[in-house]
């Protein structure tokens, strides 16, 4: 089992001695895989570690919220296999250092990069990315299907394209509307209990500059939270995610090809179409909100290492093309 496999010494050790700013000088250095609004995904660079992605969220500041989370994070994995969508195996850890947030790390069997969906659309045909995406959807009409059958427990879901890898990847193997999908992004846990959010929304708020809380609380928090359980904005931002992942060509197709669904397959979900302006407005405007909100993180960053002289816990991800 992955979860005997994971070294609570060795994460220990990790944490003691990593240089959030420098991962890959760590005393005990890191690869960096991928990066999350909350979180960072890495390799251990140690013998025993090299098959185990983690998340690392050093965000919590009690035993509670550790429990809490834990126990939403297994009932979420859970619950989408119950639905039948594929998560790969996953395990969680917890270090509690003498001083500052205490950090759950979530380990994840690690997939070949090859067969996660963004490095899949920069080599795929269009037919291919379109078999692809039309798996997502139909992932994501599982999610939905049950949403609807049973309001009383809901989940949310970011379908981005790297958050699903091909199972049982084979290089040259072809896709097919057959594909069977993993969704990796289980580390955010979205849970909704009659229609009560069962992970703090003030979570997402502790690696945000200080003087940026109140404004996101008040304006933007709600409105990200309530997105990803409704599936005509979650493919919304699928499709639009398409411009940062440098292949605008796909679009017109992921378009056409999710409003067929909608009409036909997901039709007793009643979702109305997208159109190509949807898209592109509301890829500006996320585009710009996550540029201008990491620029204030890197200015975060800055105040607590030069001025405040204090430790910046978070690993800030470089320019992102866009």
């Amino acid at each position: 089992m992955l979860k005997d496999k994971i070294d609570a010494g060795l994460l220990e050790g990790f944490e003691a001695g990593l240089d959030p700013q420098n991962p890959d000088l760590s005393k005990i250095p890191a690869r960096i895989i991928g990066y999350g609004e909350m979180s960072t995904i890495f390799i251990i660079n140690h013998p025993d570690q090299e098959n185990i992605a983690y998340k690392r969220m050093p965000i919590f500041r009690s035993l509670d919220e550790m429990e809490t989370y834990e126990r939403l994070f297994a009932e979420y994995t859970a619950e989408l296999g119950g639905i039948g969508i594929h998560v790969p195996e996953s395990a969680s850890a917890r270090v509690i250092p003498g001083k500052g947030n205490s950090v759950i790390y979530v380990a994840q069997e690690k997939l070949p990069p090859a067969s996660i969906g963004n490095a899949l659309i920069q080599r795929l045909d269009e037919n291919s990315v379109r078999l692809l995406f039309l798996c997502v959807l139909r992932d994501l009409r599982k999610v939905f299907a049950s949403n609807q059958e049973r309001p009383s427990l809901t989940f949310g879901i970011d379908g981005q394209i790297s958050n699903w890898a091909i199972k049982d990847y084979q290089e040259g193997k072809p896709v097919t509307e057959k594909t069977e999908l993993f969704y990796i992004d289980t580390g955010t846990p979205l849970i909704r209990k009659d229609g009560i959010e069962q992970l703090n929304p003030e979570l997402f708020l502790r690696s945000t500059p200080s003087f940026l809380v109140w404004l996101i609380r008040l304006f933007f928090l709600e409105e990200v939270m309530n997105r990803y359980y409704d599936f005509r904005k979650v493919t919304i931002d699928l499709i639009a995610n398409f411009y940062k992942e440098q292949r605008p060509e796909f679009i017109p197709m992921l378009i056409a090809t999710a409003n067929s669904f909608f009409a036909h397959e997901g039709a007793p979900l009643g979702i109305a179409p997208i159109t190509a302006k949807e898209i592109v407005s509301y890829y500006k405007e996320d585009a710009m909100i996550w540029r201008v909100y990491l620029a204030f993180r890197k200015i975060d960053r800055f105040l607590h290492l030069k001025i405040l002289r204090k430790p910046y816990v978070y690993i800030l991800p470089g320019k992102i093309k866009r």
